[in-house]
């Protein structure tokens, strides 16, 4: 990929940038505004270089609809407010645009001056955005002299608005596309040993690929979540009202019987509202772990000492996914004492990164964010990296 810091001659061009500005919007307000702080510094640089920013987002699932609370309205004005300067809003409708309609876009993009910010409508109200159908992609790059993908959290989407668009125009990366990419690598291709990854979670179906990957380069894997779950199912335990995937049963037993896969000593059941609660071992031969109306919710005591010394030991830390139910007390332990361990051991003893929206949650309640050194804002695009998986949003930038 080339970094848009290479591109030359930046003034006066207008500049189309894919974001990734879904955030959490309640009465016409952002409520979250994270993702579009990672993004300032390379809306930031292409206004000091004098370009005209376009930007594009998403938000939420409209399918190809207009819908009234998903409008980009609430970012535009947030936006705004973090630049210290007006971001002007480009009435694009539902980009299904008819010759006039294009032509005056194509005016209010010509009439924004070096260094202005605009910002067009959900790029979701287009049926043609999220499977790149139609001729979207090329009316869009129609509009730019040239394409920036900063948001890594779509890069894992065979988007219009991700890989579409560089097949009609030229290509760059954003900084925090640069970034992430970056960071991902370090872990992926040369990463200082121990290196640990946790993976936990409720959606086996995106951890398996990852593990899959992993376990032929980390020096320990630590499981909690759905994967023990399915894992201690697919043996033969009897788990209650546990959340388990049956048709990931075979690969859960494939790659936790690796060595380097560290499994729970200790469980903690109950009812899901957190009222009745027990620690139980979890013996080597099959057995009740849990009785009627009980679930496993999060990992023990004994097993969090146990993932402790791996993590305290660690080069290379990689978590995503929570160890339970840790939306709801006292399931919240494990996944809140994974949290404050990984901060803990990142940014100096070893090179920490996390990702995916329940893991950054923990980390948030922790108030340990700013301890790790990536922060990935891409749960999936993640998870399909680390999986070894191409990504369409980069593969498109790729040189």
């Amino acid at each position: 990929m080339t970094s848009i810091t290479k591109a030359k001659n930046l003034s006066g061009k207008v500049v189309l940038v894919r974001v990734d500005f879904n955030v959490p919007i309640k009465k016409k307000k952002v409520l979250d505004d994270t993702r579009l702080v990672a993004s300032l510094p390379t809306i930031q640089y292409l206004m000091e270089k004098g370009a005209k920013v376009v930007l594009m987002t998403h938000i939420g699932r409209p399918d190809g609809k207009i819908v009234a609370s998903l409008k980009v309205d609430p970012v535009v004005e947030r936006l705004s407010e973090l630049l210290k300067k007006k971001v002007k809003k480009l009435e694009t409708k539902n980009l299904k645009l008819s010759d006039a309609q294009k032509l005056s876009l194509l005016k209010d993009i010509e009439k924004l001056r070096p260094g202005q910010v605009a910002m067009m409508e959900n790029v979701r109200f287009s049926k043609d955005e999220e499977k790149d159908t139609g001729t979207l992609s090329q009316e869009l790059a129609a509009l730019a002299d040239l394409f920036v993908l900063e948001g890594f959290a779509v890069a894992h989407r065979a988007s219009a608005s991700v890989s579409g668009i560089p097949k009609y125009i030229k290509g760059y990366a954003g900084l925090l596309l640069t970034k992430e990419i970056q960071g991902l690598m370090k872990v992926l291709s040369s990463p200082k040993t121990p290196f640990v990854a946790v993976l936990g979670g409720a959606k086996i179906e995106t951890k398996i690929p990852v593990m899959k990957n992993l376990v032929e380069k980390a020096d320990a894997v630590l499981i909690g979540g759905g994967i023990v779950n399915t894992y201690l199912l697919a043996k033969g335990y009897k788990i209650g009202d546990s959340l388990a995937d049956k048709a990931f049963q075979v690969d859960a037993i494939t790659y936790c019987k690796r060595k380097n896969v560290i499994k729970p000593l200790d469980v903690v059941v109950g009812t899901k509202d957190g009222k009745k609660v027990r620690v139980v071992k979890i013996k080597k031969t099959p057995h009740d772990v849990c009785k009627k109306g009980e679930g496993i919710f999060d990992v023990g005591p004994e097993t969090l000492r146990l993932y402790a010394t791996h993590i305290k030991n660690a080069k290379t830390l990689v978590w995503n996914g929570a160890m339970g139910y840790f939306e709801q007390k006292p399931y919240d332990v494990g996944t809140l004492t994974v949290a404050r361990l990984v901060a803990s051991r990142s940014k100096g003893q070893a090179f920490g990164v996390i990702g995916g929206g329940e893991t950054l949650q923990a980390m948030d309640m922790v108030g340990m964010t700013d301890d790790v050194d990536l922060v990935s804002t891409g749960g999936g695009a993640m998870l399909e990296f680390l999986a070894g998986d191409t990504l369409p949003g980069i593969h498109s930038l790729e040189i």
